[in-house]
């Protein structure tokens, strides 16, 4: 089982073994690269075919059935049509810019997947600050926002920018920050390292993942709020208001330049979907000691999915929000109560106290604070808005 559990370390060492000795380190990062690319890239394909069958047997429809048995082969043909499609520049854009735009948005997203550890041995590059890395690079999306809203020379796309670009700002201190008490809890910035705190076992048969602590389950519940923000999922998917803003800043986009865009929003959703099952999940860790038979990519994998399905599901379910809505969401709830879950972490493992005083206290310390929030982040003096139509 173990060779089943390296099989990918194994197949990387050995073909960039057949190389010379001073060019092996390039091949084992061009294979890694390869490799990531892959995945994620076939990833991408069945996501976006599965998102539409799931969402249209929960809308009660039919999703793509045309082409190919059972429309399987609606992202080629997807994909086709975005390489022959026309690529239109306004005339007064910045060509430059409006060409860089989508570059600068999907590159740093392959970058990002790069700290992360999705089996045992099997991160393509270990960082001792590997979660700073990741942040770092995932906060090069805001400047491809605005450099696609400014360079098309159209209001629309201007404005639509300059939303995303807040709700994307807004969202990121809550993302962050839900992260924290993770750090404080493994001492530790390398993601393998975080991994490996979480391994074993509570009351013998509990994982030892962050998720089962009052701390943990607050906080993997903030930052998958704020990853669908992050990525622009619904409710939060205003940077691409239709009905509001023709496509947002991608209104002037279109061919294979719409299609990066496309692909660099579900690739940062594979990202942040990753860093949730590092950081909260345990990683490629098993949930029980009799089930460490099967791979560690496999259980990575099996977590990564069902939170996929989690956000295609909530797509399903709830209704965009207004932009007023969202960011005093980010900053009068999601703020406020990140930080009071960094207090409660801090009670969780410095209190010597028994692991029952210990859930109830804690969990006493977040209820309170959230009913609390909960009821006024709209503000005192907030009224009900009548709308006027015409007759």
């Amino acid at each position: 089982m173990n060779a089943l559990d390296q099989i990918f370390v194994s197949l990387q060492r050995a073909l960039a073994g057949l190389a010379p000795v001073p060019a092996r380190p390039l091949l084992a990062m061009i294979l890694n690269i390869a490799g990531l690319m892959a995945v994620f890239g076939t990833c991408f394909a069945l996501t976006t075919i599965l998102e539409r069958k799931i969402l249209g047997r929960m809308q009660n429809r039919f999703g793509p059935n045309r082409v190919g048995p059972c429309g399987l082969f609606q992202p080629l043909a997807d994909g086709i049509k975005m390489l022959i499609k026309e690529d239109i520049v306004p005339f007064s854009a910045d060509k430059t810019l409006h060409f860089l735009a989508p570059l600068a948005l999907t590159v740093p997203v392959w970058l990002a997947f790069a700290v992360l550890p999705f089996g045992r041995n099997m991160s393509a590059v270990e960082l001792d600050a590997g979660i700073l890395f990741f942040f770092a690079i995932g906060s090069a999306s805001e400047l491809a926002v605005f450099m696609a809203g400014w360079s098309s020379q159209n209001k629309y796309s201007l404005l639509g920018a300059m939303r995303a670009i807040a709700q994307m700002i807004s969202y990121e201190v809550p993302l962050v920050l839900a992260g924290v008490p993770v750090l404080m809890a493994a001492g530790s910035l390398s993601l393998p390292d975080i991994v490996q705190a979480q391994s074993g076992f509570v009351l013998g048969c509990v994982p030892r993942w962050n998720v089962f602590t009052p701390w943990g389950l607050a906080g993997f519940t903030l930052f998958l709020i704020a990853a669908a923000a992050e990525s622009n999922r619904c409710p939060f998917d205003l940077p691409e208001g239709e009905s509001e803003l023709i496509a947002g800043y991608l209104t002037e986009y279109s061919g294979f330049k719409y299609a990066l865009f496309f692909l660099g929003e579900y690739l940062g959703l594979f990202a942040v979907t990753g860093l949730a099952v590092t950081l909260f999940l345990g990683g490629w860790q098993a949930p029980a000691a009799w089930l460490d038979w099967l791979p560690s990519w496999g259980w990575f994998a099996a977590k990564f999915s069902a939170l996929i399905f989690l956000f295609i599901w909530v797509r399903a379910t709830l209704p965009r929000l207004r932009l007023d809505q969202l960011l005093m969401f980010a900053w009068k709830f999601l703020v406020p109560l990140a930080l009071v879950n960094l207090f409660v972490a801090a009670v969780w493992w410095k209190w010597p106290a028994p692991l029952t005083a210990r859930w109830l206290v804690c969990a006493a310390l977040l209820a309170a604070p959230y009913v609390w929030l909960g009821r006024t982040w709209n503000g005192p003096t907030s009224q009900e808005r009548h709308y006027h139509y015409a007759e």
